[in-house]
């Protein structure tokens, strides 16, 4: 396990600006980071994980020590088979503290060699989350301001009457 190595997971159903905010100032704290893209049982997605990795990755172009990966079972066991020693989550407001709180002591007493941490997003982004992207694309907005250009092109290709512009 290494501390070098962090796991970012979350079913990234869109991955939005949010996400790669984080992602960009992860990778200048942890020299390999994997963004891990995992399927929850009890959520209706948009998209199917190989389309998630393939946005991602579209999104991550060029970014060096990202990689992304697929996660399948508990996050702690998907840090282990990656080796990362990091547990990488972020924080929007007290809301996600109160979920991710009891999942990272939960997490902690079955992996104590795997470290969680977590990063506040930036203000300009803070606000954005997949669930609102859904939304807002479902409805026929404008999902541009929130999501990154490999991202909005999809939407736009699933519901061609958005109003979401490149």
């Amino acid at each position: 396990m290494s501390s070098q190595s962090a796991v970012f997971p979350g079913t990234f159903d869109p991955f939005t600006l949010g996400h790669l905010d984080l992602v960009r100032r992860a990778r200048d704290l942890f020299p390999d980071l994997i963004v891990a893209v995992a399927q929850h049982p009890t959520k209706d997605e948009m998209f199917d994980v190989a389309e998630r990795v393939a946005l991602i990755e579209e999104s991550l172009a060029g970014m060096d020590g990202v990689r992304v990966a697929t996660l399948d079972g508990l996050v702690v066991e998907g840090c282990r088979s990656l080796g990362a020693g990091v547990l990488l989550r972020g924080l929007r407001g007290s809301g996600d503290l109160e979920y991710e709180r009891p999942m990272a002591l939960s997490n902690r007493a079955m992996a104590p060699e795997v470290e969680t941490v977590f990063l506040l997003p930036s203000s300009e982004t803070a606000h954005i989350s997949s669930t609102l992207v859904r939304q807002i694309a479902r409805m026929g907005g404008d999902a541009s301001p929130f999501v990154p250009g490999p991202v909005l092109r999809a939407l736009q290709h699933r519901f061609p009457d958005s109003k979401s512009h490149d």
